[in-house]
């Protein structure tokens, strides 16, 4: 099993722009990296305090992720880090190596994690 990470920002605290922003997130993620729905173990969505509008978890059941267990969580306020960002840690059945994951960072939350992106 291997986690792959990824985030996102949004413009604004909409319900329909958290959801279309974490589909097009969780989307890159399956390309990058050949996933298929089947073989996820359970995603991990976190969101910034002043993110309230929809839960990030339902855009996953929107792309028809149905049976993969999902759960949401809010981050901590940090001072300096991104503002409207969603997080996810998504955990996949792979036989790829650690050094063969592809992390996806999208938007204002591009340069989170530059020692990760591809």
């Amino acid at each position: 099993m291997r986690g792959v990470r990824g985030a996102t920002t949004v413009d604004r605290d909409d319900a329909e722009e958290i959801l279309s922003r974490t589909s097009e997130l969780l989307c890159e993620i399956q390309r990058a990296n050949g996933i298929l729905p089947d073989d996820i173990a359970g995603i991990v969505f976190t969101i910034t305090p002043d993110l309230t509008s929809a839960f990030p978890a339902a855009a996953a059941r929107r792309l028809g992720w149905n049976l993969v267990p999902l759960i949401d969580a809010v981050e901590p306020m940090v001072s300096g880090a991104p503002e409207r960002c969603i997080r996810v840690l998504l955990f996949w059945n792979t036989s790829k190596a650690q050094h063969e994951i592809r992390h996806v960072y999208l938007r204002g939350a591009a340069g989170l994690r530059p020692d990760l992106e591809r």
